[in-house]
């Protein structure tokens, strides 16, 4: 994740105010990531020594002003919380890792992360599931090019963290957002997906499916293709 700007990280300070008057010494780590969401509001991950509902109580007061600022609501968890649910939820973990920035204390993925096992697991039940996604949504669609065309763009924002999440668990040393361009390659030449169907498919997320000259011709190819990074994963040593 690049530094953070002026506005974030005057941003990034007022939450740790609000933090520290309600947590004090048990406030442990504090950072920003990037989230998948459509929004520029900062997102935090906020680790505590212990959680309590009456710290929930103390922070409601503030969740109006935090939304106002541009803040999220903290993604708060408890020290113990935080590593024994890291097999539970390996794939929202890694990717929040991928792009942590700690404001405070020391970023509790340094010393410990999901296990790589279980990422593949949760990558492999994801690419199944989007596989299955897009099947369902052909025949949702009665073959209507419009309908294939919504399909193709709403199924492009899953399709690339997917291909995220692959390229990150191939190379830890990844860090950060992956561009398209190096998802596209990665894609060709680990898993066997032709660079330029990824290409297409993230281009349909910028609004212009309806433009797409043939729409079930370009989904014929997007299942095979899905169907072959599932494989991928389900064969992954």
């Amino acid at each position: 994740m690049p530094a953070l700007t002026p506005s974030e990280h005057a941003r990034a300070e007022a939450l740790l105010r609000d933090l520290d008057r309600v947590f004090g010494a048990r406030l442990l780590s504090a950072g920003v990531y990037q989230s998948n969401e459509a929004n520029e509001r900062l997102h935090t991950l906020v680790v505590v020594d212990r959680l309590a509902f009456r710290d929930l109580g103390a922070c409601v007061p503030l969740a109006d002003d935090w939304l106002r600022r541009g803040i999220a609501v903290p993604l708060l968890l408890s020290r113990d919380e935080l590593h024994r649910t890291l097999d539970a939820f390996p794939l929202e973990y890694a990717a929040i890792a991928a792009t942590l920035k700690p404001i405070r204390g020391a970023n509790p993925f340094e010393t410990s992360r999901p296990a790589a096992a279980d990422v593949r697991r949760a990558l492999e039940t994801q690419a199944n599931s989007h596989l299955i996604h897009l099947r369902e949504g052909f025949l949702e669609s009665r073959g209507e090019a419009y309908a294939i065309g919504g399909l193709l763009a709403s199924s492009a924002a899953p399709f690339r963290t997917l291909l995220s999440g692959i390229a990150r668990l191939a190379d830890a040393s990844h860090r950060g957002s992956i561009s398209d361009e190096h998802l596209a390659a990665f894609a060709e030449e680990r898993i066997g997906v032709p660079s330029s169907l990824v290409r297409e498919v993230f281009a349909t997320a910028t609004g212009h499916h309806a433009a797409i000259a043939d729409p079930s011709a370009l989904l014929a190819r997007y299942v095979d293709a899905a169907e072959r990074v599932w494989k991928f994963l389900d064969a992954w040593q």
